[in-house]
């Protein structure tokens, strides 16, 4: 036996339960993996409050996570050996667990120089910054961006990265402190909405040109006055909706702002692919490993805490990225 979170019912904080489930067994491509990290991610939100539909219950969610290899099921072809160190992200769900089985296809081995803590806490995230820059938007020298959240998991991630790749950086968040950090990780021009109009000074910082691209993951408080940071053909990218989902918008609104673009893009979409998956994995864990960008693990709690945790992510106290231990 080993224990897990498990969902019966969606709902608050509280419908996380930590209790005792059958070891599991890999079978055909599938392996089995003790994970000593797992990776907290907003999507976790919304599987947990059933905005996204869970395909059934009760139900193990979480998909993110770092650990070593147990057992390999009887198909695999990949080369896993127990005790090999291995991150993922995306998949089947069941990430918040102390044992679980994946298949093969998802695994990325860890570089020497890199802790489960930091495997766990830059893989979803760093995937979804990779296609957000790489491929969304492709950013370079001549771009300036709007980061929304910019103090965030994603947010810190796209700053740091946005910064290598030669872009002017605008970021807004929720305070000083907040600010001070996006500064410290690549945001030229960190803005905080509770002080200033981030509208306005998105046009004085750039001079009335607005930006190349916006990439918002708050959604409702945020979507159309990001629109008015845009100049002609800018693209606003929709990748999250903390504050809820985006209103839905008139077609015209779009050609009135100046023939601008609009996506709301997934991260699973962007790996299905099992090469643009090992190829977005590989690039982000060896920036880390270079040390050209740092994972910012700013919160930890231990795994059997995770209503705690979603509950502080849900009231915006976080920052960075967050782990769940799996053993006290």
């Amino acid at each position: 036996m080993t224990y897990a979170i498990v969902i019966h019912e969606p709902g608050g904080p509280e419908a996380l339960q930590w209790q005792e489930v059958a070891m599991p067994q890999p079978q055909g491509d599938q392996v089995l993996i003790r994970q000593i990290a797992v990776g907290l991610n907003f999507i976790d939100v919304y599987h947990r409050m059933g905005y996204y539909k869970l395909k059934q219950l009760p139900a193990i969610i979480g998909s993110e996570g770092a650990g070593e290899v147990v057992a390999v099921g009887p198909d695999c072809q990949l080369g896993y050996v127990p005790g090999q160190r291995v991150c993922y992200a995306g998949g089947p769900m069941g990430g918040y667990a102390q044992h679980r089985v994946i298949p093969e296809r998802w695994l990325v081995g860890i570089p020497d120089n890199l802790s489960f803590e930091l495997a766990a806490g830059v893989m979803a995230k760093g995937l979804t910054a990779h296609y957000l820059l790489k491929r969304t938007f492709y950013v370079d020298p001549n771009t300036t961006m709007l980061v929304h959240a910019a103090a965030g998991g994603v947010g810190l991630l796209l700053c740091q990265w946005g910064k290598i790749l030669g872009a002017t950086v605008i970021g807004t968040v929720g305070s000083d402190e907040k600010a001070e950090l996006a500064r410290k990780n690549g945001c030229e021009y960190p803005i905080n909405y509770n002080t200033e109009d981030f509208v306005e000074r998105v046009r004085d910082v750039t001079g009335g040109r607005k930006c190349n691209v916006v990439y918002d993951s708050v959604g409702a408080d945020t979507f159309m006055r990001s629109l008015d940071c845009l100049m002609n053909f800018g693209l606003m990218v929709s990748y999250g909706q903390s504050s809820g989902p985006a209103p839905a918008i008139d077609m015209g609104e779009l050609q009135k702002r100046g023939s601008l673009f609009c996506t709301r893009p997934s991260l699973e979409h962007y790996i299905q692919d099992p090469t643009e998956y090992i190829i977005g994995a590989t690039a982000i864990l060896q920036l880390v490993a270079e040390g050209k960008v740092r994972v910012n693990v700013k919160q930890s709690y231990y795994l059997k805490d995770a209503a705690r945790a979603h509950a502080d992510l849900e009231a915006r106290k976080t920052t960075g990225a967050t782990i769940f231990f799996t053993e006290a």
